[in-house]
């Protein structure tokens, strides 16, 4: 059968990134994204680039928990197993804990944290039946520093590092491998307006190569945690 990649947030830079690799070593995909018009792009785009491949996509913004769980409803409904998970949908809103609006860290928890962890939920029992598997949260520096104007998403991107380092040690016995990368300054919607040069940040393309290489490793072997910064290091 062909294998299933998941991507959460997955129509623009990492997340786009990550599914072509995969689709390229023969991947069928399902992509979820809050976007109509995005996912309807990226499905025309994708069919035109890897016609032997499918893509399924579905409408969601998992700042709301009922549309994530419609996800894993949808994804059930394929009577396919999940090969690779990549929990990759993330909010970045400046700030700092002092100031920052009201409701933002509930917000930021939502989509950064709370859908890792329900989505994870609704696929992992079909990785630790069949004893494979392999579950990538896409965190940050951020979730090993704290700085100025990071506010809520450093203290999600820590606690999302936090899961997946409690997710590795639960599905350790079960055969599935637990993937943390914590990409640098990565060229992507986060950065829309600066006026750095594109060759002082990282390239998608970065991590989803990093991410197929710990999946091409053995079974007897795992990648826990990645840290990977531009050349020049942090912006």
């Amino acid at each position: 059968m062909t294998p299933l990649l998941v991507v959460s947030g997955g129509t623009r830079r990492i997340g786009r990134a990550v599914l072509e690799r995969f689709a390229r070593e023969g991947f069928d995909a399902v992509v979820c994204a809050r976007k109509a018009d995005d996912l309807s792009a990226l499905q025309t785009d994708f069919s035109g680039k890897f016609p032997t491949q499918t893509l399924h996509t579905f409408r969601a913004d998992f700042a709301r928990r009922e549309e994530v769980d419609a996800f894993v409803e949808f994804l059930k409904g394929f009577n396919r197993p999940v090969d690779v998970l990549v929990n990759n949908a993330g909010l970045f809103r400046p700030g700092q804990i002092h100031n920052e609006d009201e409701g933002v860290l509930e917000e930021l928890f939502a989509v950064n944290v709370q859908s890792a962890y329900r989505l994870t939920r609704g696929v992992v029992g079909g990785m630790m039946a069949r004893k494979s598997g392999f579950i990538v949260n896409v965190c940050s520096t951020a979730s090993i520093l704290g700085y100025t104007n990071g506010g809520s998403y450093c203290i999600t991107k820590h606690a999302l590092l936090g899961m997946s380092r409690v997710l590795r040690e639960e599905l350790k016995p079960h055969g599935v491998k637990v993937t943390a990368i914590l990409p640098g300054a990565t060229l992507t919607a986060s950065w829309a307006g600066s006026d750095l040069l594109p060759d002082r940040f990282m390239q998608p393309t970065d991590v989803a190569d990093l991410l197929w290489a710990c999946h091409a490793l053995s079974p007897g072997a795992v990648v826990e945690e990645i840290l990977v910064r531009p050349q020049l290091g942090d912006i």
